[in-house]
């Protein structure tokens, strides 16, 4: 289907030899919001992590089974470029992560690991992702102060910013707003919902409230018992995730009856 972007199909994932996530299908709609939601400890931002492979950079993650596909493409067979595929699919972290340099500094970072550019380009560059990030009009006369001086909440923004700066599809969200104010976190929902319209969003979040508030479709993960794996337990929209679930344990979630 051309409206797909990632399709997940019997995912597993193991830390060592401890398995953490089992038999996750998905089908993960472009141009949209997908959250995945759980409790703590169940292997949401692992899943996510899994999307650009991220977590092949931490030595206890060791074997994968089954299929993560982007745009019909697998994404684990071994002639996949890592870092091409980090750069389709950006991640923003929980904690804001700029690079002590300056605000013009980190947007033209990634730019110009993937080629040469002109000045004027990586100035059209600041620009543009800037401006998408929603961030333009408060930083456009201090464009070389250190980023680390910015609010916590714009600095989040401008860890967007250079994630777009290098063309990605997908945006992988890991709790973005946890650290943030609410004044902050509402930035930053405005922005994704603003962003949806030409990239595809993923966002792990705790926050049932920003769930049902930013996301059109909505995935719930869960471990049953100490030790085993988490499976997917719902997928659906959104809408039906929060006001009509399937099943009883979801409803259990995001009710707040356990969790």
């Amino acid at each position: 289907m051309n409206d797909i972007k990632i399709t997940v199909r019997n995912f597993g994932f193991f830390y060592g030899k401890s398995k953490v996530l089992e038999k996750i299908d998905m089908d993960i709609t472009k141009n949209a919001i997908t959250a995945i939601i759980g409790p703590s400890g169940c292997g949401k931002s692992t899943l996510l992590r899994s999307f650009n492979k991220m977590n092949e950079l931490m030595a206890a993650a060791s074997a994968m089974e089954g299929e993560v596909r982007i745009d019909g493409i697998d994404i684990y067979q071994d002639n996949i470029d890592a870092v091409d595929l980090r750069r389709r699919i950006g991640m923003v972290f929980q904690r804001p992560n700029p690079f002590p340099k300056s605000i013009y500094e980190n947007v033209v970072y990634g730019p110009r690991l993937h080629r040469k550019y002109t000045k004027s380009e990586l100035d059209s560059i600041v620009e543009d992702t800037l401006k998408k990030a929603a961030l333009w009009d408060e930083v456009k006369n201090k464009l070389n102060s250190p980023a680390l001086d910015l609010s916590g909440g714009q600095q989040q923004r401008l860890c967007i910013a250079r994630v777009l700066a290098v063309d990605s599809e997908v945006i992988l969200m890991d709790e973005p707003a946890s650290a943030l104010d609410p004044v902050s976190t509402q930035k930053i929902e405005d922005l994704m919902d603003v962003l949806k319209d030409n990239y595809t969003i993923i966002i792990v979040t705790h926050n049932m409230q920003q769930a049902a508030r930013v996301s059109d479709k909505t995935a719930f993960l869960l471990m049953e018992k100490s030790g085993e794996p988490a499976t997917l337990i719902e997928y659906d929209d959104t809408n039906k995730i929060f006001t009509n679930p399937k099943d009883k344990r979801t409803e259990n979630y995001i009710t707040g009856r356990f969790g």
